[in-house]
């Protein structure tokens, strides 16, 4: 707990900005709905924030490089809090989707901000405990920001007034903690090729599950209401997704690191399928059914991104790892930029239920893809699989939380390209 207490101010920014972006995607897709505005424009707003998102993980470690990290947080914090109240202010489609990529811009720089202020006051000695702690405040901050919607409403203004104060809030930690202006992060290199070459599983994994995952956030809320979800029941429809994620994520990795991980990877995507074909064609309009449909969903779906991941890593070299998590945090943004919009268009051509099928039908390519790598190379062998990690996909420093700050392990002290550790992460 020592350890611990000098990043608890840095714990509770996060917690507050991970609960306000949560909530914000949900609450945009039913405040738009409520609006008037197309199924394909809210989607269009989805590809929006993610082609943000991906420009700030590109562009975030100049400017940390430029004025330092409190600077940096504040100005962007200032900007994504500015951007929520012009919701409120100006509601028209076309400025949601300006502001929505000038908040995903900024909620990548300020995740990368804040995560590579953690990584520089970590030891790896206490590295597990931090990780652990950081996806606690992840899952009970995104979950219980989704009730919210019941509490507030979306049709009001308070809603938005209250994401505005919790990112403004969010300053408050940041400014009065430890004073240290640590050393910016490395520039994520990317060799997309170089990437490509090393694992097209990956490289297509990551594409899929963006392409999928990002359908669920911003249009599964859309989803839930068209099939007759009061608001609280699209509180809690989110929030069975979300925990479902989380339920499976150390069972796979584990199987991931002792079996080959790409029969672990088509397996699980398998089930996203099962899960999404449940949703689409059995569940109905019946809430448990629902809930039951989603929590599956998100235990099979939203792993795949750690297991695409770890597959990668177990073909990178030393030093190619933070390489390979910039890369593959690329790739996961592209597919999520595609599929907001692409599964709003299914939506708004033949309604709610085809989010699933879509979701069904591009996790089925995946299994296409699973199988064509798996006849084209062998597996890796068991012993030369690194151990597999709950990755968060806020910025690729998270990767280089789990890994180590210098490169290394945390679990065994053994550099990133070691291939010799065979437990799971904690």
């Amino acid at each position: 707990m020592h350890a611990l207490r000098p990043l608890i101010p840095l714990f509770i920014a996060a917690g507050i900005l991970l609960a306000g972006n949560g909530v914000q995607g949900t609450a945009i897709a039913i405040r738009g709905a409520q609006e008037g505005f197309s199924t394909s424009l809210i989607g269009l707003m989805g590809t929006a924030y993610f082609t943000g998102f991906l420009l700030g993980c590109l562009y975030i470690t100049r400017l940390l490089n430029a004025v330092g990290h409190i600077r940096t947080f504040a100005a962007l914090a200032a900007i994504a809090a500015s951007g929520t109240l012009f919701l409120m202010i100006v509601i028209d489609p076309v400025a949601w989707i300006i502001i929505r990529f000038m908040v995903g811009f900024c909620f990548a720089g300020l995740f990368t901000t804040i995560e590579s202020w953690i990584n520089s006051g970590v030891a790896n000695e206490t590295r597990g405990r931090v990780l652990a702690v950081y996806r606690i405040v992840d899952i009970f901050a995104v979950t219980g920001a989704q009730f919210l919607l019941p509490a507030l409403g979306a049709d009001g203004f308070v809603l938005f007034a209250v994401m505005c104060v919790m990112i403004t809030l969010s300053l408050v930690p940041v400014s009065l903690a430890d004073r240290s202006n640590p050393k910016p992060p490395a520039e994520f290199k990317f060799d997309l090729k170089g990437i490509w070459t090393l694992s097209p599983l990956a490289c297509i994994g990551c594409v899929t599950i963006g392409a999928t995952n990002a359908a669920f956030r911003l249009i599964g809320p859309l989803y839930a209401e068209g099939i007759g979800l009061s608001i609280t029941d699209v509180a809690i429809f989110m929030s069975v997704g979300i925990v479902g994620g989380a339920v499976l994520q150390y069972p796979l990795g584990y199987l991931s690191d002792r079996y080959d991980r790409r029969a672990v990877l088509m397996v699980t995507t398998a089930g996203a399928v099962a899960a999404g074909l449940f949703l689409s064609l059995g569940a109905g309009t019946s809430p448990l059914l629902n809930y039951l449909g989603i929590f599956l969903f998100g235990a099979f779906a939203l792993p795949l991104y750690s297991l695409s991941a770890a597959h990668a890593n177990d073909h990178a070299k030393p030093g190619e790892h933070v390489m390979v998590a910039a890369g593959l945090m690329f790739f996961f943004s592209l597919g999520a930029s595609i599929g907001p919009y692409a599964s709003s268009a299914f939506v708004q051509a033949f309604g709610p239920d085809a989010l699933f099928t879509y979701t069904s039908v591009v996790h089925g390519a995946l299994i296409a893809a699973t199988i064509w790598r798996m006849r084209a190379r062998g597996p890796v062998p068991a012993d030369a699989r690194g151990p597999s990690s709950w990755l968060l996909r806020t910025s690729p420093v998270f990767t280089r939380m789990a890994r180590g700050s210098n490169g290394t392990n945390s679990e065994n002290g053994s550099t990133s390209g070691d291939t010799s550790a065979k437990d799971p992460h904690p």
